[in-house]
């Protein structure tokens, strides 16, 4: 049995390993232009499979070698359980999630009257998703899945909430891709990290009562119909570094 345990443990290992190689070389090829998403999401499947294969069967060789027996093979079986189960549960959290969410990928805090793209338009000639807002039928689904993403209203003045703004998307990481102070308009695109999805974001910046500002974003994937809650997620986190921001000495807030 004890022999038993250790073929079970290292077969569970080897499928496991390959599972978890799998898994982050589609996004890399991807990300490196070696084939497109749509093939990365199918090596993503497949390794999702390889990777439930191996932690049951890691399962099993952990359990007839458990420590104890003097059986080898137990800390490969444990291995393999935990490179398996990263290998099935990325893509296993990325499909419960898009189950949750709708099938948009247009997120912005005014669905009235969303921020417009400019200088971005060109990135996006070939991108299968378009830069026009959908209209009422988006604004609908987005405020029945993220009513919590609404335009923030500042008392700082128009010019200082621009460059607060500008200031956070650049510790987010962001491309920017035009800055237009009189226009109060900033765009720019992030890159997701491990398929690398380009996502256009633009800020616009607007006077409110008295002397403050409003702020609004919108950001809107490139390829894709779902975005699996990205935009909404890049929003919030925008919204909420803008208002936590530091009022410094000389940092022009």
């Amino acid at each position: 049995m004890a022999r038993n345990g250790n073929t079970t443990a290292t077969l569970g290992f080897v499928l496991s390993a390959i599972a978890i190689t799998a898994a982050m070389g589609a996004g890399a090829g991807a990300r490196l232009a070696l084939w497109d998403f749509l093939r990365g999401f199918r090596i993503l499947n497949w390794a999702a499979y390889f990777g439930i294969a191996g932690t049951v069967l890691s399962l099993v060789g952990a359990i007839l070698g458990r420590p104890g027996q003097g059986r080898r093979g137990f800390l490969l079986a444990v291995a393999g359980i935990v490179l398996g189960a990263l290998a099935f549960g990325v893509p296993g959290n990325w499909y419960r999630i898009a189950k949750r969410v709708p099938m948009i990928h247009d997120i912005t805090t005014d669905t009235e009257n969303p921020p417009l793209f400019v200088s971005v338009l060109a990135f996006r000639k070939d991108a299968p998703n378009s830069a026009a807002y959908g209209g009422p039928e988006i604004a609908v689904q987005q405020h029945a899945a993220y009513p919590d993403i609404r335009p923030l209203v500042s008392d700082i003045p128009p010019a200082q909430a621009y460059e607060r703004a500008r200031s956070v998307a650049q510790r987010m990481c962001w491309k920017i891709v035009d800055e237009n102070r009189a226009e109060g308009r900033i765009e720019a695109t992030a890159t997701t990290r491990w398929f690398g999805f380009k996502d256009d974001i633009v800020i616009r910046i607007a006077p409110s009562e008295g002397n403050g500002s409003r702020v609004d974003i919108r950001s809107v994937s490139r390829v894709g119909r779902s975005d699996v809650g990205t935009n909404a997620r890049r929003l919030r986190a925008f919204l909420k570094k803008f208002s936590e921001a530091p009022k410094t000495a000389g940092s022009g807030y």
